[in-house]
């Protein structure tokens, strides 16, 4: 079993820079894929990025692609997401996600879910 807990959102200025950690617990943490979620107030749930358990294959909602950049440390247990050039449109709660072995956009294939961290971007 996996629990995750997000840190790292805050207030930025539009064209500022926030890096999320998702730290996890359980000995299996190497095999499973792991994503992005953010939830704006009132808006549905938004695959943002994932990361296959090796690192190898990562996915982007096509919102945050060229400017946002998963990555994983399997010794550390932990996943971030890197946001750069963020946007006010990017203000949400980020929620981190995990399940087995295979990458997902659909929130609803995920086993494990973080608290959420908040992101506000200020114009």
């Amino acid at each position: 079993q996996v629990q995750l807990v997000e840190s790292g959102g805050g207030l930025v200025q539009a064209g500022g820079s926030l890096r999320l950690s998702c730290a996890a617990s359980g000995r299996t943490f190497s095999t499973y894929a792991m994503a992005w979620f953010r939830q704006a107030p009132g808006k549905e749930r938004e695959f943002t990025a994932a990361i296959s358990p090796s690192g190898g294959l990562t996915l982007y909602a096509d919102s945050v692609k060229g400017r946002f950049t998963i990555s994983r440390d399997n010794a550390k247990n932990t996943v971030y997401l890197q946001m750069n050039s963020l946007k006010p449109e990017d203000t949400a709660v980020y929620y981190c996600a995990a399940r087995s072995i295979y990458l997902s956009r659909r929130s609803y294939e995920y086993n494990y879910w973080g608290q959420g961290t908040q992101v506000t971007v200020s114009s």
